[in-house]
């Protein structure tokens, strides 16, 4: 305990412990588990299934904010967001739950994924949309998300275990505490979180998933070709660009199976379908702002595999590339000012922090990343203004919590720092971050 005391505090961070500082939690869950069996959408059977209707909901209305953010934020691209709106919508109108509150958009990561929370919110990254060629591969990806929500795949592997001991402790949390190289790239928010609080969904789940994805496309009037193309462009990508696509095989198995089953669905169940449009020329148009920065993201993309490689230097060069193609890219900016926490420079963190939050004010991980460099400056009331920001724009994540009562103490407020790691010690009783604020309080006298 004394040790642990002694290794960090306000007046004198290392390098190691102010990188420690930046991982980033997430919020518990707090909807109570609706116990017994309930009858699948999909199949009509019964299944185990601690998790109701309204649980999934609260599930994803609690989670799904932070993941999106984490993922830098939904694309200020109206007209982009509002296409995958369109085309989500209407083939959400054509699944077995078509009543869920389905909300659909594009967020900044680099990286090529699709996720869905189980309520219905679904995501896909703009380093996906950059490799597909029409809508109806398009239709296919949604299509396969939609999937996952309809045969309820999270909440049934919740309910036998498997994801509730992580989403319980806090995802985010739980794995910074296991690796901390993670949680050092992380620097905030960014990279953990998508594989942590959604589902890594098992080969039969992706196989239903498929299967589902290209009936509810076809109903929706696209071509069954849309999910071979797709499925064409993920195996491709798993040999030319491994590392931009990692994160969705995390979560998505893919396998050559996996692509010989659309080609023969498409050639056999669904060949009648095949006539029908992938409308290549409204994707591209509908995409045509995105494309115009793909040299910047490919740069993007670059700069975080060094990352994750710790190659600081070499991150840096690359996202100073991608920055003079795409200056504005908040993205960019957010990953620059990791980078240079990172590498011990709070003053230049500060600066592109301060940049992404100009480019995109209403964006929350921008304020937590200037907060962070504010603290590695020493300027703990300009610190403590930043995450109280972040806390009131995203509500939720007791990292923040944490580091309000870290830059009281700072200041030298024991009685508002206190009240602040008690705070978080309500939501988080374990991990370094804890041990340190519960240390903190019985040495001032509060316990």
């Amino acid at each position: 305990m004394h040790q642990f005391q002694n290794r960090i505090s306000p007046r004198s961070l290392t390098r190691r412990d102010f990188l420690w500082l930046t991982s980033a939690g997430a919020a518990g869950l707090a909807a109570g588990a609706a116990t017994g069996c309930a009858v699948n959408p999909v199949t009509g059977q019964s299944q185990l299934m601690f998790f109701s209707e309204e649980n999934e909901v609260q599930l994803d209305q609690e989670h799904s904010p932070h993941q999106f953010s984490s993922d830098y934020g939904p694309v200020q691209d109206e007209r982009l967001n509002a296409y995958l709106t369109h085309v989500g919508s209407g083939m959400a109108a054509n699944t077995h739950r078509p009543h869920m509150p389905y909300s659909f958009r594009c967020v900044n990561a680099n990286h090529a994924n699709a996720y869905v929370f189980p309520g219905g919110s679904v995501a896909t990254t703009r380093g996906i949309l950059l490799e597909m060629q029409n809508e109806a591969e398009l239709a296919g990806l949604i299509g396969h998300e939609l999937g996952h929500v309809n045969a309820r795949h999270t909440s049934a592997r919740m309910s036998t275990g498997i994801l509730a001991s992580v989403i319980m402790a806090g995802a985010t949390i739980y794995l910074a505490t296991q690796n901390e190289k993670y949680a050092a790239i992380a620097a905030g928010l960014g990279g953990i979180a998508s594989g942590a609080l959604l589902a890594h969904y098992s080969r039969n789940d992706e196989r239903q998933a498929d299967a589902l994805g290209m009936e509810y496309m076809t109903r929706s009037e696209y071509s069954p070709d849309g999910m071979v193309g797709l499925m064409d462009v993920l195996r491709n990508m798993s040999k030319s660009k491994p590392s931009a696509i990692e994160m969705m095989f995390s979560t998505h198995p893919m396998s050559e199976e996996r692509y010989q089953t659309a080609v023969h669905n498409a050639n056999t169940a669904y060949a009648d379908a095949r006539g029908l449009p992938v409308h290549r020329e409204r994707y591209m148009d509908s995409t045509a702002e995105l494309r115009k920065i793909k040299d910047a993201i490919e740069k993007l993309q670059e700069g975080e595999k060094s990352m994750m490689r710790e190659e600081f230097p070499k991150a840096e060069s690359a996202f100073e590339e991608a920055l003079q193609k795409a200056p504005e890219d908040y993205a960019g900016l957010v990953l620059m000012a990791k980078c240079q926490l990172a590498q011990e420079r709070p003053k230049k963190a500060a600066f592109f922090a301060e940049q992404a939050q100009r480019v995109y004010p209403s964006e929350a991980q921008g304020h937590h990343l200037s907060g962070l460099a504010k603290v590695g400056l020493k300027q703990f009331d300009a610190a403590y203004a930043q995450f109280d920001r972040y806390e009131r724009m995203l509500p939720g994540n007791p990292n923040t919590v944490f580091l309000k009562g870290f830059s009281q103490e700072g200041m030298g407020h024991k009685k508002k720092a206190a009240e602040e790691y008690y705070r978080y010690l309500q939501s988080v009783d374990s991990g370094e971050q804890a041990q340190y604020a519960y240390n903190r309080l019985l040495e001032w006298g509060f316990f």
